[in-house]
C-alpha cells in the first residue's frame, strides 16, 4: 500500500515557511507587544513610573526560568514529534504529545510552589532596592501563581505547529494578547490595581490562551489527539523531550544569569534608573528577537520533518530562505533604534532622566543589531535536526561565554557605558563562532550543516 507523503516533505519550502512562519511571527510579534504593553502602562502610570518599570526588570529572570523549562519541553516535544511524523512513527509522536503537556504542568506548579515560598530572599538577591522591593513583590506574587497557565500554553504553542496548523499557534498568542491589552486598561488604569493588577492581565491572557491550545488538542481539528493515557510519563520519552529541549532551557537560563549580572552592574554604576532605561531597551529589541523567533519556530518543523525524512535538498534550502530573512528582520530593528530612539523610549517614559540616558543606551546596545536574526536563526537548526551538545554551545555562546564576561571587564573600566558596549561585542563574536561551525560542517559533509 502506498503511504501518502506529507505536505511538509512535497510543498515548496518558500511558501510552507511562509504559511508556517507568518502565523508564528505575528503570533511571537503580538506576544512580545502585550508584555511590553505592560511596561507601557506601568512606565506612564503616574503613580508606578520609572519605579514600576525597575520591578519589572527585576522579576524579568523570575520570568525568564519558568519560561526555559516551558520551552524545553514544548520545544524538546515538539521537535521529537515533528521527526516522528518524519519518520511515519504516529504512536510514538502521541506519546511525545502526551508526555509533553504532563511535564508542561508539572514544571509550572514547581515553579509556583518554590517561587511563592522564596519569593522576597530572590526578588533581593536578583538586586531589588528597598524602594523598587515592594512593587517587585506585588508583579512577581502575582505571576507565579500563572505559571501553569504559561507553561502550557507556550508548550503546546510549539506542538500545534508541529501538528501542521500554526494558525492556532497565532490564534493561541492573540487571544492572550488581546485580552492582556484590556486587562491591562481596567486593571491598572480604571481600577487602580497598580502592579498587581499588570500581573493579573497577564496571567488572565495565559489562561485564555491555553484553555484554546487545550480545546484544539482536545477536539476534532487536531492531527495528534491530546489523549489521557499517552499523558502518563515514560522514561524513555521524557528523556528524549529534555534532551533535546535542552538547548531552549539553556539559552532561557542563560539570559536569566545574564539579567541578573546586568542588573547587578547597573544597580552598581547607575542605579534605579539605569535598571529602568536596560528595561526599556530590552522590551523594544524583544519585538524583534520575538519574530525571529517566529521563523524560527515556523522553520523547526519543516526542519525536523525533512531531516527525519531524509530530504537534505530541502533541509538546506530551507535554511538558506530562513537566514535571510532573519538578517532581514533584525537588520530592520537595527534601523529603527539608531534613527528613531527617542520615539523608542518615550513610548515607555517621559522622565527626562530616563530619556536622556535611554536615547545614548540603546543606540550603543544595537550597533551589532543586523547579525543576531541570522545567527538565531544557524544556531537554532542543530536543535531542529537533533545536534543538542552544539546547538546548546551556541546558544550559550552570546549570552554566558561573551556577554557576561565582557559586562563583567568593560563595566569595570568604562563604567555603565561598558555594560552597553559588551552587548554589540558578544553579538559578533557569537556570530563569528556560528558561522565557523556552519562552514566547517559545509567542508566535512555533504548535509548542509
Amino acid at each position: 500500500m502506498m503511504i501518502k507523503k506529507n505536505r511538509l516533505e512535497t510543498e515548496s519550502i518558500p511558501r510552507l515557511l511562509a504559511e508556517f512562519s507568518i502565523p508564528a511571527i505575528i503570533g511571537m510579534l503580538v506576544n512580545a507587544i502585550y508584555n511590553i504593553v505592560d511596561r507601557i502602562f506601568i512606565g506612564n502610570d503616574p503613580v508606578l513610573g520609572s519605579l514600576g518599570l525597575a520591578a519589572v526588570s527585576i522579576t524579568y529572570p523570575v520570568t525568564l526560568v519558568l519560561l526555559a523549562f516551558a520551552l524545553m519541553v514544548g520545544v524538546g516535544g515538539s521537535t521529537r514529534f515533528s521527526i516522528s511524523l518524519g519518520r511515519k512513527e504516529t504512536e510514538k509522536a502521541k506519546f511525545f504529545l502526551g508526555n509533553g503537556v504532563t511535564l508542561a504542568i508539572l514544571a509550572g506548579l514547581l515553579f509556583m510552589i518554590l517561587g511563592n515560598t522564596f519569593i522576597e530572599p530572590i526578588l533581593r538577591l536578583l538586586g531589588a532596592s528597598t524602594a523598587v522591593l515592594p512593587y517587585a513583590k506585588d508583579y512577581l506574587s502575582v505571576i507565579l501563581y500563572g505559571a501553569v497557565f504559561q507553561s502550557v500554553a507556550m508548550a503546546l504553542n510549539n506542538f500545534s505547529r508541529a501538528d501542521g496548523n500554526p494558525r492556532v499557534s497565532m490564534v493561541s498568542m492573540m487571544i492572550g494578547a488581546g485580552f492582556n491589552i484590556v486587562f491591562d486598561y481596567i486593571f491598572i488604569v480604571q481600577l487602580g490595581w497598580g502592579m498587581k493588577g499588570a500581573a493579573y492581565a497577564t496571567i488572565g491572557g495565559q489562561f485564555l490562551s491555553m484553555i484554546w491550545q487545550l480545546t484544539y488538542f482536545l477536539g476534532p481539528r487536531a492531527n495528534i489527539k491530546l489523549v489521557f493515557q499517552n499523558m502518563k510519563l515514560k522514561v524513555a520519552y521524557v528523556k528524549d523531550i529534555l534532551t533535546t529541549g535542552i538547548p531552549a532551557f539553556l539559552l532561557q537560563i542563560a539570559n536569566s544569569v545574564l539579567n541578573i549580572v546586568i542588573n547587578a552592574s547597573l544597580v552598581t554604576y547607575g542605579g534605579d534608573i539605569a535598571i529602568s532605561v536596560a528595561g526599556i531597551i530590552t522590551s523594544a529589541t524583544t519585538i524583534i528577537i520575538m519574530m525571529v523567533s517566529g521563523l524560527v519556530q515556523g522553520l523547526q518543523p519543516i526542519i525536523s520533518y525533512n531531516t527525519g525524512a531524509d530530504r537534505t535538498d530541502r533541509v538546506k534550502q530551507a535554511l538558506k530562505i530562513g537566514s535571510i530573512v532573519g538578517g532581514i528582520i533584525s537588520t530592520s530593528g537595527f534601523l529603527v533604534f539608531q534613527l528613531f530612539p527617542d520615539f523608542v523610549i518615550t513610548l515607555f517614559n517621559q522622565e527626562p532622566a530616563v530619556v536622556s540616558l535611554g536615547v545614548e543606551a540603546i543606540r550603543i546596545w544595537t550597533v551589532a543589531f543586523p547579525l543576531v536574526g541570522i545567527q538565531i536563526v544557524w544556531a537554532s537548526y542543530f536543535q531542529a535536526v537533533g545536534k543538542v551538545q552544539l546547538a546548546s554551545f551556541l546558544n550559550l555562546a552570546r549570552q554566558i561565554i561573551f556577554l557576561i564576561p565582557l559586562v563583567l571587564l568593560l563595566s569595570s573600566i568604562f563604567g555603565l557605558y561598558g555594560i552597553y558596549t559588551a552587548v554589540p561585542i558578544a553579538e559578533a563574536l557569537a556570530f563569528v563562532v556560528t558561522f565557523t561551525f556552519l562552514k566547517s560542517q559545509f567542508k566535512t559533509t555533504q548535509h548542509p550543516l
